[in-house]
């Protein structure tokens, strides 16, 4: 498939159109994946998507896989080596609030049993089915990301503003953003 009726964001390149089509919208209840997306879509704050997606092995190397015990570990020495890995988004203070959010993330895990558990509580235990027309018409934000993002402030969690809670959100299913007529929405 060279494109998508409906969705015209992942145009024609194929990392995109694989993404849209096999993870966005798609319910995620697996824990390491979900922090994986919290760190991916804290990192391209101010950046395309695109440039995050083609670097997510590069991060997934870096990061120990995604893996919040080892990550919540990091010591300075390790966050300058991160500094210095060109294969990877090179901000500072994204890569610090990585280590401040894995432990986070666990304390969450320990409280609810599950950062699953705790985070799809934002829109009721469900997926959002929203009906967008067109592109045009899918929010950067909404009222649940709004929730979650005051939410995960107050647990010490940075970069979580309600942009990137939405569009996290979408990345793991619990919003469906995915416009009408798109064969998968």
């Amino acid at each position: 498939m060279n494109g998508i009726i409906g969705c015209s964001w992942p145009g024609n390149d194929e990392l995109m159109l694989s993404y849209h089509n096999n993870e966005w919208g798609v319910p995620l209840h697996d824990d390491r994946k979900l922090f994986e997306y919290l760190v991916l879509d804290a990192f391209q704050a101010g950046l395309s998507w695109k440039i995050v997606l083609y670097k997510r092995e590069n991060f997934r190397r870096a990061f120990d896989n995604f893996d919040a015990h080892k990550i919540a570990e990091y010591d300075e020495d390790r966050i300058q080596l991160l500094m210095q890995d060109t294969s990877i988004v090179r901000n500072q203070a994204k890569i610090r609030a990585t280590v401040v959010n894995a432990k986070a993330f666990l304390l969450i895990q320990s409280e609810y049993g599950s950062f699953d558990k705790y985070i799809w509580q934002f829109t009721g235990g469900k997926s959002m089915i929203n009906h967008p027309t067109g592109n045009g018409d899918i929010p950067s934000k909404s009222s649940e990301s709004d929730a979650m993002s005051k939410e995960l402030l107050s647990r010490g969690f940075k970069f979580v503003g309600s942009t990137i809670c939405y569009a996290f959100m979408q990345a793991a299913g619990m919003v469906n953003d995915h416009v009408e007529g798109c064969p998968y929405k």
